[in-house]
């Protein structure tokens, strides 16, 4: 069963033309680019959010270094 479902109908690849076929061979590239800059997305958005932590966490300790350097004095 290989139909392909426009706005609600069934239709059979056999019975489009070739600018139809054209079209769906683009949609059908454009949502596997899509999902996969999804993915890459994920993967940046994580990696930033680490990043981002790892500078708050170098930030703190070295505030921290400062103030126990301090009180020693």
């Amino acid at each position: 069963n290989n139909t392909i479902n426009i706005d609600g109908t069934e239709y059979n690849p056999k019975d489009l033309n070739e600018k139809q076929k054209y079209l769906i061979a683009q949609i059908k590239d454009l949502q596997a680019k899509s999902a996969n800059i999804s993915f890459q997305l994920d993967q940046i958005t994580v990696a930033k959010n680490s990043f981002t932590n790892e500078l708050i966490t170098s930030v703190s300790n070295e505030e921290v270094s400062q103030i126990m350097n301090e009180a020693r004095k």
